[in-house]
């Protein structure tokens, strides 16, 4: 099949490439001239693990192209899938502005019918919208459809190649066949395709992760209670996951969910029940637990130090909101940093794959090393921040000497209390006694 992919970031390169490997005749489209350049000679501007080799590959193999030229890139393709951008407006609501000069640019290229396939996360209603957007421009056939993501940044390739469910939203038999085509290679051992209508596709991505944020934030409030109880969270973790009803992920308490996803989802979703006169209490809850969450580490760090942490040296590993990506948006490294900063503590930081984006942020204000050791070097505490694999089982001998005091901020619960302990660190976890 011949497919276009409007938008080059995490969804739309994943996608584009995701769509290539399969054998089809992809180009992704992008409005930004030096990304497609970069693009084209197989650079990314994002890090994935997986996703590198396998743009390089149907690079090669000519499967797959990129383009600035957006009416060209549509005109008689099968699908065209929407995945730009839809940054939080003024009101928390999304902001559409990119979805509806896309859907401009692609009603101008259409040739024959034409899917219209939405994975930008949009309010209910939005698919709607755009097929009137489109209309207004062309007198060609096709069909507006949602069909929304749920990749998870650091591990985006491997579930959009064996996806647990795709959703589309459509009421058009045409398109519904074009779709199943399309995913038939993707779901071949199970039938994991599941048609609803558009309102309903639109709606499933927000309330989605909406509860997983809940699962998140919930059990971090269990963590704060643990502290006053005396109560280990792990513990609590455990008896809590082994219930089938309930299960064990995301049940990992934190310093707070970040990224590009859940904050926004959240926000977008509450202005979109506020506008329809709902109110949702549970997920407005869920934003206020989670904004208190990422101060608890430097409420942590403050108390250790008597109130005073100004003059002193706190060293960060993991910059990201996660692990396996470099993205650092919402992340709550960076509402730490922020914090020590404002306070007049010196902050040192590492990480594997977001140290560029944080220095673009802080410039001179923070010191970003090339190694986990240097960072620590001098340092009179630690906060670990983001889970990679390289943070859950360091040399503590050699950090306790590195250290100018051995206290350690675990943010992620990655290290045990008692071990730790015992080769003279101070230890703060979350939750934990």
């Amino acid at each position: 099949m011949k497919i276009c992919v409007l938008g080059s970031g995490y969804v739309g390169l994943v996608a584009g490439a995701g769509f290539a490997d399969m054998g089809n005749d992809v180009i992704c489209c992008d409005i930004d001239a030096d990304k497609i350049a970069s693009l084209r000679a197989g650079v990314l501007p994002i890090y994935e693990p997986g996703l590198e080799p396998l743009v390089q590959r149907n690079l090669k193999e000519g499967r797959l192209a990129f383009s600035t030229e957006i009416e060209s890139a549509v005109s008689g393709t099968d699908v065209v899938f929407v995945a730009v951008g839809t940054p939080p407006g003024a009101a928390g609501d999304a902001d559409l502005s990119q979805i509806f000069s896309a859907g401009a640019a692609i009603g101008r290229g259409l040739r024959g019918f034409t899917v219209i396939a939405i994975k930008s996360t949009v309010p209910v209603g939005t698919a709607e919208t755009l097929s009137q957007v489109i209309g207004q421009q062309t007198r060609e056939p096709f069909a507006v459809v949602s069909n929304p993501e749920f990749l998870k940044e650091g591990d985006a390739v491997n579930d959009f190649m064996k996806p647990d469910r795709v959703i589309v939203g459509t009421s058009d038999a045409r398109a519904r066949d074009v779709l199943r085509h399309l995913y038939a290679p993707f779901v071949r051992t199970s039938d994991r395709l599941l048609f609803m209508d558009n309102r309903s596709a639109e709606l499933t991505k927000y309330a989605a992760n909406t509860l997983l944020a809940t699962r998140i934030s919930f059990m971090n409030e269990m963590a704060g209670l643990c502290e006053k109880l005396g109560a280990d969270i792990d513990l609590v973790r455990r008896g809590m996951g082994s219930d089938p009803r309930i299960g064990a992920k995301f049940l990992f308490p934190g310093p707070g969910y970040g990224g590009s996803c859940f904050p926004k989802d959240l926000r977008a979703l509450t202005a979109t029940a506020r506008a329809a006169g709902a109110s949702l209490e549970i997920a407005e809850a869920v934003h206020r637990v989670n904004q208190h969450q990422k101060q608890v580490v430097g409420e942590k760090i403050a108390a250790h130090f008597g109130g005073q942490p100004a003059g002193r040296r706190v060293a960060v590993w993991g910059l990201a909101f996660k692990a396996g990506t470099d993205d650092v948006r919402e992340s709550p490294a960076l509402a730490l940093i922020d914090r020590l900063l404002a306070a007049g503590a010196t902050v040192s930081a590492y990480d594997p794959a977001a140290a560029r984006a944080a220095q673009q942020l802080y410039g001179q204000r923070i010191r970003i090393h090339a190694s986990s050791y240097e960072c620590i070097e001098g340092a009179d505490a630690l906060a670990l921040m983001t889970e990679w694999h390289e943070f859950r089982r360091p040399n503590f001998e050699r950090m306790r000497k590195l250290m100018a005091q051995p206290v350690l901020f675990d943010g992620r619960n990655l290290w045990e209390p008692e071990y730790v302990r015992a080769l003279g660190f101070t230890y703060y976890g979350i939750g934990r006694r």
